[in-house]
């Protein structure tokens, strides 16, 4: 499946939970390890895992698997790695913490 519809399905599950600034950044130019990061923020460590969860069930019911789970324990910060496209699911202290926006400032955003 092409990036971009798994980046289209990754945000609308999260849309779907609720969660906040869901943003998509092309990474294309300036990193090797994915094309692609979204980034969506939940209220509580239980709200980022319901995203997580609806994330990976939209997903699987295209096929989609998650090749890397991390953080889903925690529920603070949870990395969903789909190859090319990798998602990141914060608890709203903790994105604010890391700022990745701010770190990958270079990068498009996607609308």
């Amino acid at each position: 499946m092409q990036a971009r519809k798994v980046i289209a399905l990754v945000q609308a599950a999260c849309e779907e939970k609720k969660g906040g600034e869901v943003i998509a950044l092309d990474l294309r130019k300036h990193n090797a390890i994915a094309g692609y990061f979204v980034l969506a923020t939940g209220n509580s460590d239980r709200h980022v895992r319901a995203l997580a969860d609806n994330v990976m069930d939209r997903l699987a019911e295209k096929g989609l698997d998650p090749i890397h789970v991390e953080g889903k324990e925690e529920g603070r910060w949870i990395l969903l790695d789909y190859g090319e496209v990798i998602v990141h699911l914060f608890y709203h202290e903790t994105r604010k913490f890391y700022s990745l926006e701010r770190l990958w400032g270079h990068a498009k955003v996607l609308s």
